[in-house]
């Protein structure tokens, strides 16, 4: 039978053994062995998905301005999935000899040591996942070679919803010294953490400053800016410990780029007319002073007819923020794409022709 290696996903060597101890599991082709691979991949012989999360989330560490903790409003940016989305899974240092030694000898069917009738074909899929790692590529896992390096072993993204997509990562563990990166496609690198970190960028809800602050009067203009303190430019860093003292990082940054205004009725008029306000000198938008009422604001609307009593109109708006990243390996482009965040506040309006 031919050694069983890249058809399994993630962590295909540790669960596999778990599978096999559960009755009603067939093996009765080679199908069956990528559905063994999606359950290594979970990470864990027992509740995968949830270790899976975890474990993902230990490996990479993040920092920065823009992780998230405890700011209150915060979300995540909105990219069409058309457009880009996260790594759905990856491969990352896992496993010390030891620690892997542990997960298989932990399995259902080492503790009990049953073996049960499923199939010839489950028992040769057993004995060749443990001949990889005692007698064939390893030696009894490579304890001798202990804090030399790490088993790399698949990591599904906890944040992808496609089961399928989180489990297309299908190698079994393999040996990797201290400070290097192997040569595999989907290997943690500075471009897929810079991906990640994107996904983890959390910024301030999108509220904007008007003037008039309450209501709005029909053909006077109302000033929209966003505050300077508030929207920022923010960074997530995310990295990956490779051992011996070597790590690879990767920072993203986004920036405020543009404020787009939607009226929420077409009997309105936006500054600029496009609708869209581009950032300038670091802000979008200018604070209102006083005498400028009557003055055409270079972010605003002015609304051309009074909303229904108690309704108001809803007026939108969308923060675009762009996006780039660095990497420890002097890589960074502008790749990622620009991510949106937006809110909505009822506009009351009243017609009234002139004000004190």
């Amino acid at each position: 039978m031919q050694r069983l290696s890249a058809k399994f996903s993630l962590g295909v060597g540790l669960c596999v053994l778990a599978l096999m101890a559960q009755p009603g599991t067939a093996w009765a082709d080679g199908d069956n062995s990528e559905r063994i691979g999606q359950q290594f991949q979970n990470g864990s012989l027992t509740d995968g998905e949830a270790t899976a999360a975890a474990g993902a989330s230990r490996e990479v560490a993040y920092s920065g301005s823009g992780a998230g903790g405890d700011r209150r409003g915060a979300g995540g940016l909105s990219v069409p999935a058309a457009h880009w989305s996260p790594p759905p899974c990856w491969y990352a240092p896992m496993y010390s000899p030891k620690q892997l030694k542990k997960k298989v000898e932990d399995s259902p069917y080492s503790l009990t040591g049953r073996q049960p009738d499923n199939g010839g074909i489950k028992q040769e899929v057993d004995t060749d996942i443990r001949h990889k790692y005692t007698e064939g590529d390893y030696k009894n896992f490579n304890l001798k070679k202990e804090g030399e390096g790490k088993f790399w072993a698949a990591v599904p993204n906890p944040d992808e919803p496609n089961a399928a997509k989180r489990q297309s990562c299908t190698k079994l563990p393999f040996w990797v010294k201290n400070g290097e990166r192997p040569d595999v496609e989907n290997a943690i690198s500075p471009r897929i953490l810079s991906q990640l970190a994107f996904a983890r960028v959390r910024v301030p809800e999108t509220e904007l400053e008007l003037n008039p602050a309450g209501r709005q009067t029909v053909n006077l203009p109302t000033w929209v800016w966003l505050d300077a303190d508030r929207y920022r430019k923010l960074s997530v860093t995310a990295s990956v410990d490779l051992g011996g003292g070597e790590k690879i990082w990767a920072t993203t940054t986004v920036t405020p780029a543009a404020l787009r205004l939607s009226p929420g009725t077409q009997e309105a008029t936006t500054y600029p007319s496009s609708g869209e306000c581009r950032a300038e000198g670091g802000r979008i938008g200018v604070p209102y002073r006083k005498g400028s009422g009557k003055k055409k604001p270079p972010c605003g609307v002015t609304y051309l007819r009074a909303a229904a009593e108690g309704a108001g109109y809803p007026l939108k708006a969308t923060l675009t923020w762009k996006a780039s990243w660095e990497g420890s390996d002097g890589a960074g482009d502008g790749s990622l794409p620009d991510g949106e965040y937006s809110g909505t506040r009822q506009v009351s309006v009243q017609e009234i022709q002139s004000v004190n």
